[in-house]
């Protein structure tokens, strides 16, 4: 991911085709100093949020049918890419002038609730003013942090393994739930020897995939305060990972940097890719081939430390229309229109009104939610392991420094420490 973040960072880039500030897609935003009331009682509310224009276009008809059933509330609306987005916001809370409702991630709840920048959204619950009930698998949990509601989730998501299908079918590979890692990594040898394809495209730097492995051994990516694994454990990891690219069963990094925006496993130059369920979409669009869910290896074969993560919508502590931010949230995640506009833009809708509501018919949404409804009913999905404030530029740290390992600019040993005392500073600031 380079400086730019995490996998979802980088595959929300990919998916999406963003390149929407050098476009000058981006909408503007007023300030709306004078807190957006008006004379005949009418306010206004702030909402921005990341993605490409698709999204954009979505969302603004979702906001009409908001503004139709709450006349008095008006929503002026803002959108960038990924990067400008939290470059946009990060100015915009420093200034103590951010949106007064915004799209948000895990990876951002404590760091912003660290600087009184996340509106408490409990108080509004118990108010009347926000529903959270019909939550799938109690997906709502993602936006509590510390006894406090940060954010609520507008879909669902999982990490899983997206494979291409005639390759591992002509290898004669068929994963099942419950393979383990020395199955999977048997698997893409034989890929390779067979069908002369690299069998995966660089699992060693996905720092969620690293915490589901770490999940399965007993530990976490995260602790609440700082990281919950040792230096021997990443070393461990990398070294893997340095090992099998220069086997050439892992994808040549540097042909990885050469295709993007394009997937490796999309172009045909892997054959497997980890990455969250809901961006699998992207395959079938970028590629010839066709493409399957698979279920994650396990240390164990059975636990595979899954959980849901979520796209989801936060409100700013210190705006003057805490009760409106709230019922725009409610409405946003809860009306069936807004449930079929939306589909599998953000994530498996996280309510059952919406998810009742829309109905894919497109074989590849179909299959994102067949896989995440198979992985809840076999009981295989946990808590999300907590972020602490600083999380989002370690994730950044961790994809840059495992690119540079793998492409042999650093020594695995180094690259680690490397990583840890980026870490540290980053968890300290």
């Amino acid at each position: 991911m380079g400086k730019n973040g995490s996998v979802e960072r980088r595959t929300v880039l990919k998916a999406a085709g963003a390149s929407l500030a050098a476009a000058g897609l981006a909408a503007t935003t007023g300030c709306g100093g004078d807190g957006g009331g008006s004379g005949d009682g009418t306010v206004e509310i702030r909402f921005a949020w990341w993605g490409a224009e698709e999204r954009a276009k979505r969302i603004n008809r979702s906001v009409k049918l908001f503004e139709k059933k709450y006349p008095k509330i008006k929503v002026k609306t803002d959108f960038q890419d990924y990067v400008a987005f939290w470059e946009k916001f990060q100015t915009q809370a420093a200034g103590g002038n951010p949106p007064d409702v915004f799209q948000n991630a895990v990876a951002f709840l404590r760091k912003y609730d660290k600087r009184s920048v996340l509106l408490d959204l409990k108080s509004q619950v118990e108010a009347g003013n926000l529903d959270l009930k019909n939550f799938r698998s109690g997906v709502e949990k993602v936006g509590e942090v510390d006894g406090k509601l940060l954010g609520v989730p507008v879909g669902s998501n999982t990490m899983s393994l997206v494979i291409d299908e005639k390759v591992f079918r002509k290898a004669g590979v068929e994963p099942e739930q419950g393979w383990t890692w020395d199955e999977y990594f048997a698997a893409l040898k034989k890929i390779h020897d067979t069908q002369k394809v690299a069998g995966d495209t660089g699992y060693f730097g996905i720092m969620y995939l690293y915490d589901l492995y770490l999940r399965q051994n007993g530990k976490a990516f995260f602790t609440e305060d700082g990281l919950g694994f040792e230096e021997a454990d990443l070393t461990e990891w990398w070294q893997d990972g340095y090992n099998r690219v220069k086997a050439g069963i892992v994808t040549d990094p540097k042909k990885v940097e050469q295709l993007k925006p394009k997937s490796p496993l999309a172009s045909g130059d892997g054959a497997s890719e980890f990455t969250w369920d809901n961006f699998t979409v992207r395959y079938t669009t970028e590629g010839d081939s066709t493409y399957g869910l698979a279920p994650i290896p396990t240390t164990d074969g059975k636990e595979t430390g899954q959980y849901l993560g979520s796209l989801m919508l936060s409100g700013f502590a210190r705006t003057e229309h805490p009760k409106e931010v709230a019922q725009f949230i409610s409405f946003m995640v809860h009306d069936p229109e807004v449930g079929r506009i939306m589909g599998y833009d953000r994530g498996i809708l996280a309510t059952t009104e919406q998810f009742d509501a829309y109905k894919p018919t497109d074989a590849p949404n179909q299959a994102i939610a067949r896989y995440e409804e198979e992985v809840a009913e076999a009981g295989l999905l946990g808590t999300i392991t907590p972020h602490p404030a600083g999380a989002d530029t370690v994730e950044a740290a961790f994809l840059r420094i495992a690119g540079d390992m793998s492409t042999g600019k650093t020594k695995v040993s180094d690259a680690v420490k490397q990583f840890f005392s980026e870490a540290k500073t980053a968890l300290a600031a």
